[in-house]
């Protein structure tokens, strides 16, 4: 079972995710504190240069976060560098709407260029 199976179906919803890649204004670097409706036990901070730690930010955001939240705290660029690790912590379903949303490679597909910038 997924994170996403344990949520309500109204945080689940496709339309929490910005409408592309480029909305994703997030740091490439520094220390992000995620909001308070998102903190799990042990995961409030985030020094975005811990791959580790940044993946499973990013996955807490795109399975909770709202679109706001998403816009703000995930880097587009890192994002699409991570994506093939985080997809595999990620429900199918969210997976998905990931990568039509925002353009990232489904699995067994290298990243675009143009999805990197």
């Amino acid at each position: 079972m997924s994170l996403a199976d344990l949520l309500p179906a109204r945080l689940r919803s496709a339309s929490r995710l910005p409408g592309q890649i480029g909305d994703l204004r997030g740091p490439a670097g520094g220390v992000l504190m995620l909001p308070r409706n998102l903190s799990w036990p042990g995961l409030r901070e985030c020094d975005v240069a811990d791959d580790a730690s940044r993946r499973a930010m990013y996955a807490i955001l795109l399975t909770q976060g709202s679109r706001r939240d998403i816009g703000r705290l995930v880097n587009a660029g890192l994002l699409s560098r991570d994506w093939p690790l985080i997809r595999d912590a990620l429900s199918p379903r969210v997976s998905r709407w990931c990568e039509r949303r925002l353009g990232l490679p489904p699995a067994g597909r290298p990243a675009s260029q143009e999805a990197r910038s």
